[in-house]
């Protein structure tokens, strides 16, 4: 019988109602009171790490689940972590940067709904969870949720209310959970096993607008080490009257900054070369492109490459490296 470690952090999945709204509350132990025909399907331990709603989640608590992860690896076949659904994908994100080629299951899994709720999607999650870090095909950091299995590097929260709040961006599923039997599409042939302790936080996203202030982008730039520019379609920057966005970009870049550019649209990334609003900036080597990565994975890997990083010219190297098939669709 595998042995899985059942990490708790909050979220919907654990609220009860008050007057204030949802407040996370319940405990591992109260979760699992609510599936307890787990016990033989594998033996469960519980962490109860914090207690958040996932608003509040950010590097820091990563960082403590990869180390938390790390120091019990050796000791459990597969790691549960319940979330809040509103950050799970950048955390899924982060783990897959801090937590590189597991050979174990690491899943992440919440709901939409508190698990005490006569009608919720909590009890399918974490048991379909359950199921997979059982079984002996699963491995890598992934996220569970409404039968479908999705890789940590490519999930996005795509519906606020619905059951069915997450999707696979430009990636397939890995595999879908029905009716207790796991039906896998992918399987995820692992390297060596890499632990990382270390995020660079000071990265900033600008969400372009139609008439973005100019003036943001420059005051982003001298706040933040590092950049990622969100832009229209598949990418560039405005260029009508009276507008500085290429001096400044180039100001900036001339100073040592590195700029990402990706896309708000979710589906088929970013070909910045394409218009004239984009093709200066593919000329340009510290702006980089995002292709296929979901914005989630674009802000969590620059912070993992500039923390780990021996050199300012390894951040392009870094970045451009496929983790967890981050990115496939990059030119050469």
């Amino acid at each position: 019988m595998k042995k899985v470690l059942l990490i708790t952090t909050g979220g919907t999945i654990a609220s009860i109602k008050t007057d204030e709204g949802l407040v996370p509350s319940l405990d591992g132990n109260k979760l699992l009171s609510f599936l307890p025909g787990i016990k033989n399907l594998c033996e469960v331990d519980v962490k109860p790490l914090f207690n958040l709603d996932s608003t509040n989640v950010y590097y820091k608590h990563w960082l403590m689940l990869a180390e938390e992860i790390k120091n019990n690896y050796d000791k459990y076949d597969g790691f549960i972590i319940t979330h809040g659904t509103d950050t799970m994908g950048y955390t899924a994100s982060a783990l897959s940067y801090l937590i590189q080629n597991s050979k174990k299951p690491i899943v992440l899994t919440g709901a939409q709904k508190p698990i005490n709720l006569e009608i919720s999607d909590a009890k399918t999650n974490l048991l379909d969870s359950f199921i997979y870090a059982s079984s002996d095909i699963a491995r890598g950091v992934v996220l569970i949720f409404n039968g479908n299995v999705i890789l940590g590097t490519r999930a996005r929260k795509t519906r606020s209310k619905s059951f069915a709040a997450f999707s696979s961006i430009n990636y397939p599923k890995v595999a879908i959970i029905q009716d207790g039997h796991i039906i896998p599409y992918i399987t995820n042939l692992s390297d060596d096993t890499k632990f990382y302790n270390s995020l660079n936080p000071n990265v900033g996203l600008l969400k372009l607008i139609p008439g973005t202030d100019d003036s943001i982008l420059e005051f982003m730039l001298k706040k933040y080490d590092d950049l990622v520019i969100e832009s229209f379609g598949v990418g560039g920057v405005p260029q009508y009257d009276g507008t500085r966005f290429n001096e400044i970009i180039n100001k900036y870049t001339e100073l040592g900054k590195v700029i990402i550019m990706t896309t708000q649209v979710p589906n088929e990334g970013s070909d910045i070369a394409i218009y004239n609003v984009g093709h200066y900036l593919k000329q340009n080597p510290k702006i980089l492109e995002a292709y296929d990565m979901t914005t989630e994975s674009v802000v969590t890997k620059l912070m993992w490459a500039l923390a780990n990083m021996n050199d300012e010219r390894d951040i392009k190297k870094l970045f451009y490296k496929t983790i967890s098939n981050d990115i496939l669709f990059r030119n050469k």
